[in-house]
């Protein structure tokens, strides 16, 4: 048995854990580290996507209620069926632009010195966005509007770009929408499961 290996597995899940629900990114963050413990390679790439499973499983049991209340009431409650089809609305830019643009991305991004600088200047949008006078039109996950959904989808497809904070991107870009701080954290939360279980799935099968 590898003790030092599996001293490295565990702060790479360290890592992921700290990182996948802030607005900081946890790729860009697996990327550094696993160049920094010298975990590179194909294998170390299928690790990283079995503990992000981790991160889809945690949200599922924060939000079990909402989500099984959901699905309970999907067939016969219109807030349910337009909060399922929020997410699906949300989830399909991601998927769109990334089957367009994955492999250019992995070809020329996923190194640590584009990441760092995606650190940088997502640092400076965070400040930006903070700093700046926030309208809030939307309360509620469930109030949200089908065009809501779509400029949070498009929001949530800037974190293709290595180093660039999935979460981060759809608070922001809620923020800037007119939802409130809420609104905005717990929709990315709910925008998680689908876009990386489908992120999970296509990596393994790839």
């Amino acid at each position: 048995m590898d003790v030092l290996l599996m001293v490295k597995a565990a702060l790479m899940g360290v890592v992921e854990g700290l990182t996948e629900f802030l607005p900081i990114s946890s790729t860009g963050h697996l990327i550094l580290a696993g160049s920094l413990l010298g975990l590179t390679g194909d294998k170390v790439k299928v690790f990283e996507i079995a503990i992000q499973t981790g991160a889809i499983l945690a949200v599922v049991i924060v939000y079990w209620h909402k989500i099984r209340a959901t699905l309970v009431e999907l067939p016969r409650s219109r807030q349910a069926q337009r909060f399922a089809l929020n997410v699906v609305i949300a989830f399909v830019p991601a998927v769109l632009l990334g089957l367009l643009f994955g492999k250019a991305i992995k070809a020329h991004l996923f190194n640590p010195i584009a990441v760092a600088t995606t650190f940088i200047l997502g640092a400076f949008v965070i400040l930006w966005a903070e700093r700046r006078e926030h309208r809030i039109r939307v309360e509620s996950v469930d109030d949200l509007s089908l065009t809501d959904a779509l400029k949070l989808g498009i929001a949530q497809a800037f974190a293709l770009i290595p180093g660039t904070s999935r979460s981060g991107a759809t608070i922001i870009g809620g923020l800037l929408f007119g939802l409130s701080r809420k609104a905005a954290t717990e929709f990315s939360f709910f925008l998680a499961i689908p876009t990386l279980s489908a992120a999970t799935v296509y990596q393994l099968y790839k």
